[in-house]
């Protein structure tokens, strides 16, 4: 499907198709979900699809994690006229921080930080990122938002694989994704059946 193409019949998660797989090998993600934000329809029916949980939730803050995240979170907090704290990679903010270890999907250990002006007791937070694979990047953040007494709302992904950290997460807290039950099989395995139809010339 081309990139810029709205279909008439907008099905839940038709976008889904619009996500291209891994042209490089081992040391990426198996897919990238950033080609349906090229999509501004695909993109705004992503961000309402994310939100439906929600719709009778209090959410004073979107939070969004560097850096694929960011994109999501933002369009979310928009949506939601709140305002979006960025949970940085370590070393890119020029301020006091809270950090927090933690492993990604490809095992590496890294460390994310956090401002200290802005989360606090009371406030509740809904944590958004892009996928959702081992879930040892979404702890992390659910972490660093906990520590300063805030409460996680709920946790957003396009998906959300049932691995053992991507399942911790389902069963203790409020999640909202954009896979339809008879894909989730597809996303597990990490092969959408889309991907045979894909045409790596579309992007370019």
């Amino acid at each position: 499907m081309d990139a810029l193409a709205v279909p008439l019949d907008r099905n839940k998660a038709w976008y889904l198709s619009l996500m291209a797989p891994n042209t490089k090998g081992p040391n990426f993600a198996w897919l990238d979900p950033s080609r349906l934000y090229c999509n501004s329809q695909a993109l705004e029916d992503c961000v309402k699809d994310l939100l439906s949980p929600f719709q009778n939730d209090n959410i004073d803050l979107v939070a969004g994690m560097d850096a694929m995240g960011f994109i999501l979170g933002a369009s979310v907090a928009t949506a939601l006229k709140k305002g979006f704290l960025a949970i940085r990679k370590a070393g890119h903010l020029c301020i006091e921080t809270q950090s927090q270890q933690y492993s990604d999907y490809s095992g590496r250990e890294k460390t994310m930080e956090v401002r200290l002006d802005v989360l606090k007791p009371g406030l509740s937070v809904l944590i958004v990122d892009q996928w959702i694979e081992t879930g040892g990047t979404m702890k992390a953040a659910i972490k660093l938002v906990e520590q300063f007494g805030a409460t996680v709302v709920g946790v957003a992904a396009v998906a959300i694989e049932n691995t053992e950290g991507g399942k911790w997460i389902k069963e203790n807290y409020k999640c909202s994704h954009c896979i339809p039950e008879e894909l989730q099989k597809q996303i597990d395995r990490q092969y959408l059946d889309s991907f045979k139809a894909f045409n790596s010339s579309t992007c370019k």
